[in-house]
């Protein structure tokens, strides 16, 4: 609910803002399988047609750079015009493009249908979390958080049905009602989203912990700035790791030779696969509002550290302790919870530094880092056929994470207090100030 007083946009109440929030978690519920889901395709395209893995596996990156890579020009749209026509075309696009994927006979068909239903999960991705930024600059990590997290966990309650749609009726099947399922509802949703009017929200938080600029940045001033490039950095080789995982789950799994087995635990019974797929996606779902409200408090670099630094000791014990089907299950679970919160960390971070008027262009520009750490999918694919295993890839995401906790709290973080405290300084020239 909105109450105006002559020309003056006053506050809405908080469950207004709380069910905006909801819709856009509805709206990344829906993609979640376009990207989370696509492991479980990957054994059967390679059996019913012969090919290569790391070929099969372009497809994920294809679909990872269209999502990513069109998410600033999505975000300029949604910022000028409003988030609703940019999700109802979007949904469309989800929709078309897994449907093209349950005809497809070869892998430029593969191809061009990933490329589509990942131009479709950009925009819907890009402009929830935009709004969210919007939405709550007083709650911005936790929901930010909270909307990545349907992203994350959206897909946990659909691993044992898209699983025995594929084995029962075959993948085509899957793709083909998944997608129109998810496009459709997706679309649905987008009628009722709405950006904030000025005033309709509260102010930035102000604490010793959270360094939040009062200027608003245009996407040109953002991107000229090294600390953008910084972030951007940490984003690639924190976000690489996980996306390796994320594509290639059942493949570790199968090489492992841990598909089938039965694991117990917490009274339930189910496949190492199976039981790995539901907990990763539960468990980078949760992280993403956990650590996002963690980083309300503590900030986010200090954040940062601790969970990039979770994920590389993860990854290290994956690699070490993860041929069990136990040791498989927990250890994957601990990476995906350590690996999740990036997308809550980093579009917060974004918009504390460059403020909320473009937040959806400038955190788009920054997500499109997730495109360029996806380009690193097909090669750790061929370290692991050249080598024979997946020791290098495993040891390289661990270093990789272990940096970013350092970079975080040694060079991020004093960075970025100072352009903070700069951008309130009087600037007549309009120059971003460093």
């Amino acid at each position: 609910m909105t109450v105006s007083v002559g020309n003056d946009t006053t506050r809405v109440s908080e469950a207004y803002r709380w069910t905006q929030l909801a819709i856009g978690v509805g709206c990344m519920v829906m993609i979640a399988n376009l990207q989370y889901g696509w492991t479980f395709f990957v054994p059967d395209i390679q059996k019913q047609f012969g090919w290569d893995r790391a070929a099969i596996q372009w497809a994920f990156t294809l679909f990872v750079l269209f999502e990513t890579w069109l998410v600033p020009i999505e975000g300029w749209i949604v910022d000028k015009y409003g988030p609703r026509l940019v999700i109802m075309l979007a949904g469309a696009l989800c929709a078309i493009g897994w449907v093209i994927n349950s005809y497809a006979t070869s892998l430029t068909e593969f191809y061009i249908g990933q490329v589509i239903a990942g131009v479709g999960a950009g925009g819907v991705y890009g402009t929830c979390v935009g709004n969210a930024l919007k939405w709550f600059p007083d709650k911005r990590g936790l929901c930010a958080g909270i909307t990545a997290a349907g992203f994350g966990a959206g897909s946990a309650f659909t691993v044992a049905p898209i699983q025995a749609m594929i084995k029962n009726d075959g993948f085509q099947a899957a793709f083909f009602n998944f997608g129109i399922g998810q496009g459709v509802i997706c679309m649905i949703l987008a009628i009722f989203i709405l950006a904030p009017k000025p005033g309709q929200t509260p102010a930035p938080v102000v604490n010793a912990a959270i360094q939040q600029t009062r200027r608003d940045y245009a996407p040109t001033e953002a991107a000229r700035h090294p600390v953008f490039w910084l972030m951007y950095f940490m984003f690639v080789i924190v976000g690489a790791g996980g996306l390796l995982v994320t594509a290639n789950l059942k493949p570790i799994a199968a090489d492992w030779h841990l598909t089938d087995l039965p694991v117990t635990l917490m009274g339930l019974t189910m496949t190492t696969v199976t039981f790995a797929a539901t907990i990763d996606r539960v468990l980078n779902g949760l992280t993403r509002p956990f650590f996002g409200w963690i980083s309300d408090r503590i900030g986010r670099e200090n954040t940062m550290f601790v969970a990039f630094g979770i994920e590389g000791v993860g990854i290290l014990a994956l690699y070490l302790w993860g041929q069990s089907p136990i040791g498989f299950v927990l250890l994957t679970g601990t990476v995906f919870f350590a690996w999740g919160e990036i997308y809550s960390l980093f579009p917060a971070v974004c918009t504390d530094t460059f403020g909320s008027k473009f937040a959806t262009t400038n955190a788009g520009m920054l997500y499109t880092a997730k495109g360029f750490a996806a380009l690193l999918v097909p090669f750790g694919n061929y370290m692991q056929e050249a080598s024979g295993s997946w020791d290098g890839v495993f040891l390289l995401a661990a270093g990789a994470n272990i940096l970013a906790a350092l970079l975080a709290v040694f060079v991020l973080k004093p960075w970025r207090k100072v352009i903070v405290a700069n951008s309130q300084l009087p600037n007549a020239a309009g120059q971003f100030a460093t």
